[in-house]
């Protein structure tokens, strides 16, 4: 049996509380994640700060009218937090990666020891930063909500160009929330179809707040789900409107893994015990030596001590070598 790696995004979810960051992880640890992934960034490592109207949200999403700038300034997780919070997470079993935002992040993660790389949607297409993130051989996860087919295989050989080849794409749509006629799963059995043959493992960033759509893209095949995270969404925080409660949180995890039960492995092994219940050949009139099988004294029936049925057509108007008793389970040597 599998075992898919959940991971909980805090993002922004901690509002700025070094302690409340603290309880989002134990939370995630207590509702069963094998992760909990932060974002490693400045306002200033990922945007300039302009107020010009190519900076200004719009479009119908939670942040409209915000400028990136102020936007990201709000919402970003203070680096002297996170060697603080990966050492917490690993102190209680749980495994602390981040995604990096531009190159000097990548340094920054290193140097407190992450064990892995996740790369957001919108910097999927930044190749040079996935390049150098890539280049510490360490496992990449990249989203790829905004990314063409195209730009996913480009993002991959950029991984591999720099010798890794430990690669994982998340299907994703960047809504926030999804709705979840936008999320198109069957999406994930062709990118395994198209990456598979390289080496990459394909998975599920998912930001609609269902259980259902985990469900499905463990049983086609995803090997990694993401969702974000948050103890409650009344506490505000740049995500917390698509983020899950505990509750949520919790239900997914053992959602996916009853998934993982239930897919279980190839096998086209016979449950034996059950086999003897099957139909087979029965006599069921009292046949004499020399008398012919009919349809009348020869009957395809429970239980399966008998001949299996397959050999009806080959036993009907044969004889009997000897005398066969109503209730006897047929045999080959029984027929002349």
């Amino acid at each position: 049996m599998s075992h898919t790696l959940i991971i909980a995004e805090m993002s922004a979810n901690h509002c700025g509380n070094l302690d409340l960051a603290k309880q989002i992880i134990a939370k995630a640890k207590e509702c069963g994640a094998d992760a909990v992934k932060l974002q490693t960034y400045t306002a200033d490592t990922i945007t300039i700060d302009c107020k010009n109207e190519y900076f200004k949200v719009a479009g119908g999403t939670l942040w409209d009218d915000k400028y990136l700038y102020d936007l990201y300034k709000e919402a970003y997780t203070p680096w002297e937090w996170q060697k603080k919070l990966k050492d917490y997470a690993e102190s209680i079993g749980l495994e602390l990666f981040s995604t990096p935002f531009d190159n000097s992040a990548v340094d920054f993660l290193e140097s407190i020891g992450v064990g892995r790389y996740k790369i957001a949607s919108f910097e999927a297409v930044d190749y040079n930063l996935v390049k150098y993130a890539a280049s510490k051989q360490k496992p990449m996860i990249i989203s790829t909500g905004i990314c063409s087919l195209e730009e996913m295989q480009e993002a991959v050989d950029a991984c591999k160009s720099v010798g890794n080849d430990d690669i994982t794409l998340l299907k994703c749509t960047s809504s926030y929330p999804a709705p979840l006629e936008s999320m198109n799963l069957l999406t994930i059995p062709d990118m395994i179809q198209k990456f598979g043959p390289q080496g990459v493992e394909i998975g599920l960033s998912d930001h609609s707040m269902h259980v259902e759509t985990v469900v499905a893209a463990v049983a086609l095949g995803a090997t990694i789900v993401e969702k974000h995270f948050t103890l409650d969404r009344a506490l505000g925080g740049a995500d917390a409107a698509f983020s899950l409660n505990p509750e949520e949180f919790k239900a997914t995890v053992e959602a996916v893994r009853s998934t993982e039960k239930v897919l279980g492995a190839v096998d086209y092994s016979v449950n034996e015990k059950n086999r003897k219940f099957a139909r087979s050949l029965f006599v069921c009139e009292d046949i004499k030596e020399g008398e012919k099988f009919t349809a009348k004294n020869i009957r395809s029936i429970r239980p399966g001590h008998g001949l299996h049925p397959k050999y009806y057509d080959s036993v009907i108007g044969k004889t009997a070598r000897r005398d066969l008793e109503r209730g006897t389970p047929l045999k080959l040597e029984d027929k002349g």
